[in-house]
């Protein structure tokens, strides 16, 4: 039995015995009661009631790899390779560069409904609640080498900001990877981006889009993370998972190709135009070396520029951290 199984038979809004869920589960009472403990543990309110049974206090609406495809237009679903659809994993990023390993992994795309071990940038762990968020890993391969995808990172924030504008988000973008929902006179982290590439830079290279995008977060968990965070059904609870993950997934099988061959410089003005510290004193912190100064726009190659002592200096991606000064 997995937990998936006990989810589904509990979120039909009816109350269930655990004589009823082992038998439908065929399992023992005892394995039932057991994982009801783990749905408390994972945050999933459980509802009790004497002589009546469970279920679930809110609908947890799970992934479901047919619901996706049916949902993606024809020209998605012919470039799609291979959908995973997984209830636990390490990292949805490290599946799919054992898949390249393999020989495959090229528009293929792995979702999960928990990683024990996501990665953000610069090694940071990323923490989302069971089936609370989207975890998404998308592979391709690039015919140009390492240096075809500067700035790719900022591409895929675009897309993603686009899909979420339709559905009333306001967004903005955070230099290199990090997605804002901008409200109240303030920014809160929504999602973040991770690139993983391997191959050389003149060769073939394999890469691996990571996302990690907060649906519906419990209360609970925000006090978990240094920073404000925000979720998706904060400001459109009708949205669910599976139609964000094919909305995501078709805006990425849309850009990916045309990436390709032009770069970041058709997607620049449109990660400028949300850029959420444009102007503003921003903190520059390159490894030892710390300073301040006024962030501007990317370039075409997606560096950030940040004017400093009457000149320009151009950051890098996977060099500095920026954050808005205090």
């Amino acid at each position: 039995m997995v937990i998936g199984d006990l989810i589904r038979l509990l979120s039909d809004g009816n109350y269930h015995s655990g004589e009823e869920l082992g038998e439908q589960l065929g399992v023992s009472r005892t394995a039932v009661w057991k994982q009801l403990k783990k749905l408390e543990g994972l945050d999933i309110p459980l509802e009790a009631v004497k002589g009546l049974g469970y279920r679930l206090a809110e609908s947890v609406e799970l992934l479901d790899g047919a619901t996706i495809i049916a949902q993606l237009p024809a020209h998605s679903r012919a470039q799609l390779q291979r959908l995973f659809v997984e209830e636990a994993l390490p990292s949805t990023n490290q599946y799919l560069r054992d898949r390249f390993a393999l020989g495959a992994g090229h528009a293929e795309v792995c979702l999960a409904e928990s990683q024990t071990a996501g990665r953000g940038r610069r090694g940071r762990a990323w923490m989302c609640p069971w089936g609370r968020g989207l975890l998404l890993s998308m592979g391709w391969r690039f015919e140009g080498g390492v240096n075809s995808v500067e700035g790719l990172s900022l591409a895929v924030g675009v897309v993603v900001a686009q899909v979420l504008e339709r559905h009333g988000l306001s967004i903005s973008l955070k230099w290199p990877n990090d997605i804002l929902l901008e409200g109240g006179g303030q920014y809160r982290k929504l999602a973040g981006i991770l690139l993983e590439v391997s191959g050389d830079f003149s060769g073939p290279c394999d890469l691996v889009i990571g996302l990690g995008l907060n649906v519906s977060l419990p209360r609970e968990s925000r006090h978990d993370v240094d920073q404000p965070t925000a979720a998706v059904h904060d400001v459109s609870p009708g949205i669910g998972r599976n139609q964000l993950a094919a909305e995501l997934l078709e805006a990425l099988f849309q850009m990916l190709p045309g990436f390709d061959h032009e770069g970041f410089g058709p997607w620049c003005q449109e990660w400028n135009a949300r850029h959420a510290y444009a102007g503003a004193e921003v903190e520059v912190i390159q490894g030892d070396r710390q300073y301040a100064g006024i962030a501007e726009g990317v370039d075409a190659s997606g560096c950030l520029l940040v004017r400093r002592g009457g000149g320009l200096e151009k950051l890098a991606g996977g060099e500095v951290s920026v954050r808005g000064s205090a």
